[in-house]
């Protein structure tokens, strides 16, 4: 089955990419009912926004987040949180000093081989065949940035809470601006990558 924009995140890595046709093309022998008989049901849906729909469909009809996530996207395609990255991305770094950050982590791996770059919701994610890096706006200013290498990389690095973004990133550092994102960051950065 062909997958169609406007239910995927417009940039993944080959691996997403085969994980995602799956998910859809297993739908109906997982779920006993087709993509279709689920956009209708989900355009039935009372509630009217994206995360209340997404509720309903886990609470009435048992689906997961990806699954659910799917549906809506077909089903209205114009509310799919990835049909609109450079909303996304303006709402999440609406910040200037935290987009300044964001803005030098993109410099430091913009010639990376291989490098996915994909706006998410609260994050952004670089991937080569897996996630190695993601970043998100502080509370309170500045960016965290996860990557997969083990805290004991660096002194300045924690282990990540509830982070949301993939459980591969083992490490996380708080950059307080874009000159944080030093010689230091880099080399970490890079070696992320190579593990990816």
């Amino acid at each position: 089955m062909s997958q169609s924009s406007e239910t995927k995140p417009a940039s993944m890595t080959a691996r997403q990419e085969k994980w995602f046709a799956s998910l859809v093309e297993s739908m109906e022998r997982e779920t006993g009912k087709s993509l279709e008989a689920w956009v209708a049901i989900a355009r039935a849906c009372p509630e009217t926004r994206p995360g209340a729909r997404k509720a309903w469909l886990k609470a009435q009809y048992g689906l997961g987040t990806n699954r659910a996530g799917v549906i809506l996207g077909r089903a209205f395609p114009a509310a799919a949180m990835w049909s609109r990255p450079g909303d996304l991305r303006d709402a999440l770094w609406a910040d200037a000093g935290s987009r300044a950050i964001l803005q030098a982590v993109e410099a430091a791996v913009a010639d990376y081989p291989g490098l996915v770059a994909a706006q998410r919701k609260g994050f952004n994610a670089f991937s080569r065949e897996f996630q190695f890096a993601a970043i998100k706006p502080a509370k309170g200013g500045g960016a965290v940035l996860g990557l997969a290498v083990t805290p004991d990389a660096d002194p300045r690095l924690a282990e990540p809470k509830t982070e949301g973004w993939s459980e591969r990133l083992k490490a996380k550092v708080l950059l307080d601006g874009p000159a944080a994102v030093d010689a230091c960051v880099e080399s970490l950065l890079k070696q992320a990558w190579e593990r990816s």
